[in-house]
Parts: structure tokens; sequence; C-alpha cells
């Protein structure tokens, strides 16, 4: 491992120790970098944890793992508990007590909402509230990506330790309430997800490997594919808090089953004229008008770019992919449209993964003909018809879960497509960090 600097700790601050709580993917992440830096870490998991984290960490001198939060809590300036949405208010109920008298405390959860009241309940009074929220995966590279800071509770200047603690990351700080958080991440990643989750459980419903098939050939199709086994590699509970906790969320995710039901029943009916009136009408709300446009004048994304990164081999002639109606981008179009959310809005708090389906959504609507192109599929060719019923049953499936708040039934779904897709996520998490890697390359001025 590399070795523990001290050049990156500011003058006055070298006692100075941050605590996390919770020693999953970010937490670990988060621990590594700052002890990078120089910052001293005190850390801890699940008791049953402490063993295997002491040796995965044993050459990191800064980076002292202990048996549980009480001892994480009650040495600490800084603690961020780094734990699921879920379980937030029942970590911090056994572990607040214990704060260092004076410290600041912060966390990473998805949704801030539950997270502040957890605070607010369990925290005694001397103690800062300062939360943070770095809107990007654990494989991801930090630099310039977005971390939103939460100044929630500050009697001392604590914003600014906080500022220089997390400096190391590189990334660019965006500063919002809880309240504005929450909107914005409902509003840039949980239909986001839910497309993605939705393409994954409707291709493990089939039994099928899209990438072993010719019908998911192209740019759009790479990154549908990538970005689907991207999320399914993770751990559950990374996206369920988000999902069921936002309350925005959950409008949304449901939304996004009704455009995409509404849509199919179109195209099953042979419904073209009212079908395009309906995807163009959405179109104007969201990219604006023709002469008018929303998007910047260079795209997003570009094929070259995106046709590098597929799983699969190429057929021998690229030149001629099936015809695809896009169920899921034109429902995406639509759920936005339905909201009143223009995704430009929040570019600043976007993740990587938001940037990517946004980019291939405007992709498809950038291009009058390619639009009607999809259109014209989506009544007249039946070549996916199967495939969109069951992404239309996933769709409403994941809606319905976030609507009953069942944590146990969405672990349950999620598990069970994770295990079909598990042989082939060590080829796809490397090409889709490469992908990942291109694009926000690609896209930078």
């Amino acid at each position: 491992m590399a070795a523990d600097k001290s050049s990156d700790v500011p003058p006055g601050m070298e006692n100075f120790i941050v605590g996390i709580i919770g020693m999953g993917d970010m937490g670990k992440m988060y621990a590594r970098r700052l002890s990078d830096a120089g910052w001293r870490v005190m850390a801890c998991d699940k008791e049953e944890q402490y063993k295997s984290l002491r040796e995965e960490f044993a050459s990191r001198n800064n980076v002292q793992i202990l048996r549980n939060g009480h001892l994480v809590s009650r040495a600490s300036d800084y603690i961020i508990y780094s734990v699921e949405a879920a379980a937030i208010d029942r970590v911090v109920a056994e572990y607040g007590p214990s704060t260092k008298l004076g410290a600041i405390v912060g966390g990473q959860t998805s949704c801030k909402d539950p997270e502040i009241k957890a605070f607010e309940d369990h925290l005694p009074g001397d103690v800062d509230i300062i939360s943070c929220h770095s809107l990007h995966g654990p494989r991801v590279d930090t630099t310039g990506q977005p971390l939103v800071i939460i100044q929630h509770r500050d009697t001392k200047g604590s914003l600014k330790k906080v500022e220089k603690v997390l400096k190391c990351l590189q990334s660019t700080i965006v500063y919002l309430s809880a309240h504005q958080h929450d909107r914005i991440t409902a509003d840039t990643q949980a239909v986001t997800h839910a497309a993605f989750l939705s393409m994954g459980k409707a291709w493990h419903s089939m039994r099928q490997f899209p990438w072993e098939s010719a019908r998911y050939v192209g740019g759009i199709e790479n990154v549908k594919i990538n970005l689907t086994l991207r999320i399914y590699s993770q751990k559950w509970h990374v996206y369920a808090g988000l999902a069921i906790l936002n309350p925005e969320a959950r409008k949304q995710i449901n939304q996004y089953a009704k455009s995409v039901t509404e849509l199919y029943k179109l195209m099953l009916g042979g419904h073209l004229n009212e079908l395009r009136s309906r995807v163009l009408g959405a179109k104007e709300k969201v990219f604006g008008k023709e002469h008018e446009p929303k998007w910047a004048d260079k795209p997003l994304l570009k094929d070259e770019v995106l046709d590098q990164f597929s799983l699969g081999a190429a057929p021998a002639d690229r030149s001629k992919p099936l015809p695809n109606n896009h169920l899921s981008l034109l429902a995406m179009v639509d759920c936005w449209s339905a909201l009143g959310i223009v995704p430009y809005d929040h570019m600043i708090c976007s993740t990587p993964l938001f940037r990517l389906w946004l980019g291939v959504t405007e992709h498809l609507f950038r291009d009058p003909g390619r639009l009607d192109e999809a259109l014209r599929i989506a009544v007249q060719d039946n070549t996916f018809r199967s495939d969109d019923l069951e992404f239309t049953f996933a769709a409403r499936g994941w809606a319905e879960c976030v609507r009953l708040g069942h944590f146990e039934t969405w672990k349950e779904r999620f598990v069970e497509t994770q295990q079909f897709f598990e042989p082939r996520f060590p080829g796809a998490i490397e090409v889709g960090n490469a992908m990942v890697k291109a694009v926000l390359e690609s896209t930078k001025d």
C-alpha cells in the first residue's frame, strides 16, 4: 500500500483525528485518501470485521482500526458515519452519546433527511453537524467530482475544519441544505438507477446476457449494458436508501414506471401518431424548442467514444445494428417532462452515471432522424417486444417495492439478479471504469 504522507495537513491540525464509523467501500476509500494525505484516521465497522480490517489496514500508520463506534466517537474530532441510510438512526442512537465534547459529526448517506434527524435526536448539543456526500462510487477518481457539504449546525467555525480535511479529495465542493441535497439527488439519481435496475431485471427474467446477442450493439447499448452491470456489482443498500427513504425519489420512480407502462401500451396498440405527439411534446419541455435548445452546442457523448466499450464481440457488419425503440430512454424523457425536471439544471451535482445516461438520452433526441426511427420501430417492429414487456414488468416491480417501503423485498430482488450477472462482474467493472474515464475526459471543456 501507499505510504502515509503528512504534507497536506495544515499547521495547527496535526493532532486532529478523523473518525469513520462504517468501513464499507466508501468508508475504506475515505480512510485511504485521508490517510494518504497525512490525516490521522480512527475507524470501525461491525465488531466481527475488526480482525480483517486490522489486517487490511496494517501497513497504514495513520489508520487505527478500533472495535466499535464508542471508541471512535470518544477520540475523534470529526466523525463521519458511512453506513446504510436505513441504519443511520440505529447506529447514531448507539454511538452518538459517546461523541467527544465539542466534536464535529457528519454522514455519508445518500438521503440526508433521516441522517440529519438522527443527528438532531441522538447527538449532544455541543456537537456541530457538518455532513457530506461524494456523488460517485468508490471506484471513481474523486478529482473534480461533486462533493456536497451540508453546514447544518455550526457554532464554532467547524465548516473550515471539514473543508481542510476533505480538500485532499480534490473534488468540486457544492454547498447545499439537507432538503436541497435530497431533491437534487432524486432528480439526478433516482430515475437513472430505476432504469438500469429495470434493464438488469428484464435481462435476468429472460435469462439473457445482452452482450452475447447481436440485438444489443452500438454506443447506446454499450452504456446500457456496462452501467447496468456496474450498478448490480455494488452492494444492494447503496441504491435502496436513496429510493425508499427519499420522498422525492419515491415519486419519481413511480412516475418512471407509469411512463414506461403508458408508452408501451401506445406501442402495443399501434398508436404511432399519439406516441410521436407525446414524445415530441416531452422533448420540447425537457430539451427545449428547436430554435431554443437547452442542450449545449457540443453533445455530451460521441458514438466513437462509446463504440469501443463493448463486453461482447462485435458483429461482422457494424453498419446495421438491429433497430431498437429505446423504450427506457423515451420513458426517461417522458418522466422528466411529467415531473417538470430539466436535467441540465443540476449538472454541478451530477454523478458519472447520470451524465452518461443523460448523454445517451440526449444522443437519441438530438438527432430527429434517429428519434423518428425509434418511434416507427416502436410500433411497426416486434423484435424487442418481449424485452420491452419484461422491462415494463421490472419497472413496475421496482416502483411497487419503493412505494411499500420494503427494504427486504428490494434486497431480494437486487441480490437475485446480482447473482445472475456475477460471473461477468470483473470484466464489466474494468470496461465500465474505462468507459466512465473516457467519457469524462471527452466532456471536459
